[in-house]
C-alpha cells in the first residue's frame, strides 16, 4: 500500500537537522505530486529581552526568516517541484507546528528533523520534533540523520 499526500509541511529554521527533513519533504513531495509548504515558525518569546534595545529586531528576524524561506522555495522550484508556498509565522514552533499551520494549509503530512536549532531548550523542556508529534492530529514524518 502507498500513502499519497496531497499537502507536505514541512518545517526549517536553519538547522542540518531541517535541512535533512526539507530534503525528504522533497522526495515526498516529487513522488505524491504533493503540493510543499514550507514554514518557519519565529519564536519571540526567545527574543523578548532584546526587543527594547533594539526596536528593528523584530523586523531583522522577520527579514531573515523570509530569506530562509525564499532560499528553501527556490530550492524546491529548481527540483522539480511545481506547487510550492511557504508560510511565516509567529509564536511557538511547538504549539503551532502541529495544530494551526497544519489546519491552515491542510497538510497531511508534517516532516521535522530530530534536531534543530537550541540545544538548551530541547534538554530543558523538549524537543519541537517531540511536541508536534505528540498533538498533531496527522502523520509525522521525524527525519534523523
Amino acid at each position: 500500500m502507498t500513502l499519497q499526500y496531497k499537502n507536505v509541511l514541512v518545517a526549517v529554521d536553519g538547522s542540518e537537522g531541517a535541512k535533512h527533513a526539507f530534503e525528504k519533504a522533497l522526495k515526498i513531495s516529487k513522488k505524491s505530486k504533493a503540493r510543499l509548504i514550507i514554514s518557519h515558525v519565529v519564536d519571540l518569546r526567545s527574543f523578548s529581552r532584546i526587543e527594547p534595545y533594539s526596536p528593528n529586531f523584530t523586523n531583522w528576524i522577520e527579514d531573515t526568516g523570509q530569506q530562509l524561506l525564499n532560499q528553501y522555495k527556490k530550492e524546491a522550484v529548481e527540483s522539480g517541484i511545481e506547487n510550492v508556498e511557504t508560510s511565516l509565522d509567529f509564536g511557538s514552533p511547538k504549539v503551532m507546528l502541529g495544530r494551526e499551520i497544519a489546519d491552515k494549509w491542510q497538510a497531511d503530512l508534517i516532516v521535522v528533523g530530530a534536531t534543530g536549532l537550541g540545544a538548551v531548550e530541547r534538554f530543558v523542556i523538549g524537543s519541537v520534533s517531540e511536541q508536534v508529534a505528540r498533538n498533531a492530529k496527522r502523520d509525522v514524518l521525524i527525519v534523523r540523520r
